[in-house]
């Protein structure tokens, strides 16, 4: 009986064979659990989805910024650019200002949108696809109402804080009434106010600060209305209840919210030469650096200095009127002789220069060579309402008195008014 026996030369060589099959073996079963199918599909999804991908980049114009210099930043391509510019021919939508938005809107690699935002009402939508078109949108604001009203202690400005009014709204009802009242010397406790105004809203955004519609202040005993109208010459102004203008040539006062701290006196003793000196004017005592208004619409006659009144400007006003502001910190930086200037205009800021103890404003109302008290002086008015438009404004005012009333039952100051 012949034995099969196994060369040992071989034998190696066998067990090596043996253990490829079973690696072979062994791949081919992993290689039938993947599907290689399914990889392939999701991958072409990534690259789909990649190329529809939008990313949105947003910059804030900066002073001395141009858009060709911000497109070349975010990478616009020279075509559009060009194309841009030359579809904007009038130049509306290339004029930037510091604080306007834009947003640069990106399909993949390319920009395919641009928006630039021109405060919160106006914005230009430019669309590079399929062909460039520049589409202007304009929002319109949703103006809501408020209704506010105060009752003073020692300060008009403190008592519309506490009762929650604006800031812009307080001093703009100081002004409104300023050609009345003077806010720094005619306040008493007592006094009381109410207000309505309206405030836009973009989005449930606020975007600026309120107008006011309708106002009414109680000074020692005396009623003053305010009712906002826009008339032929197509300028929001305010009028009483019957028509008369407001609005004096000149304000009473060129400070909001500062004190007297000297009258007119043509026999006052100086505080610093300490001599009898006639004081003829009022000063104003009020923080380093306060703006100080042109009293009335003029023409700047002479800004520099001038012996004991330090740094002063002189403006002239029609009917041989000047007024006079002295002791200036420094000047506004569009005033200069020969400028022209409206009513509460900022032409410098209360500072101590010249002969004075403390910062504060001296000012002076002349007519010709007369100088005159600013406090008691008598103010010519504005122009009233055109008879040819009562009707128009008695509507309007009855319209603002109805909703001031129904606001006014819901206020807890509704029995100081009634």
């Amino acid at each position: 009986m012949n034995t099969y026996k196994p060369n040992v030369r071989t034998l190696p060589f066998v067990f090596f064979a043996i253990l490829g099959i079973l690696f072979i073996y062994d791949a081919g079963l992993e290689l039938e659990e993947v599907e290689p199918e399914v990889i392939s599909e999701t991958l072409s999804l990534n690259i789909q989805n990649d190329q529809n991908i939008q990313s949105k980049d947003i910059h804030i114009v900066k002073q001395g910024e141009n858009l060709s210099l911000i497109f070349e930043k975010y990478r616009v391509s020279l075509n559009k650019t060009y194309k841009f510019f030359r579809k904007d021919a009038s130049g509306e939508v290339k004029n930037i200002k510091p604080g306007d938005r834009l947003e640069f809107i990106s399909t993949g690699d390319e920009i395919s949108k641009i928006i630039i935002n021109k405060g919160p009402l106006l914005s230009y939508h430019i669309d590079f696809l399929p062909e460039i078109s520049i589409k202007k949108i304009e929002k319109k604001p949703e103006l809501i109402n408020f209704f506010k009203t105060g009752l003073i202690d020692s300060s008009f400005y403190l008592a519309g804080l506490m009762n929650e009014i604006p800031e812009s709204v307080i001093m703009d009802l100081a002004y409104i009434f300023g050609w009345d009242i003077d806010f720094v010397f005619d306040i008493r406790a007592g006094d009381k106010f109410k207000i309505l105004y309206e405030t836009p809203f973009v989005d449930g955004q606020q975007i600026e600060n309120g107008s006011i519609l309708m106002a009414e202040f109680y000074n020692q005993n005396n009623r003053y209305t305010a009712i906002r109208y826009k008339g032929r010459n197509k300028k929001w102004e305010y009028f009483n209840d019957d028509g008369k203008s407001l609005e004096k040539a000149f304000l009473r006062a060129p400070l909001d919210f500062a004190y007297v701290s000297s009258h007119f006196n043509p026999n006052r003793r100086h505080p610093i030469l300490n001599t009898i000196r006639a004081h003829n004017g009022v000063d104003y005592a009020a923080k380093r650096g306060t703006p100080i208004r042109a009293t009335g619409e003029g023409v700047i006659q002479s800004v520099g200095w001038k012996s004991g009144y330090g740094r002063t400007i002189v403006i002239r006003h029609g009917g041989e009127i000047t007024t006079l502001y002295a002791h200036l910190e420094k000047y506004h930086s569009s005033i200069s002789r020969g400028v022209k200037v409206s009513q509460g205009q900022t032409i410098g800021y209360v500072g101590d220069s010249g002969l004075a103890t403390a910062p504060h404003l001296h000012y002076e109302f002349r007519i010709g060579e007369k100088r005159t008290d600013p406090l008691k002086v008598a103010l010519p008015s504005a122009s009233p309402i055109n008879k040819s438009e009562m009707n128009l404004f008695k509507i309007q005012r009855n319209n603002y008195i109805q909703i001031s009333d129904q606001l006014l039952s819901k206020d807890p100051n509704e029995k100081l008014f009634r």
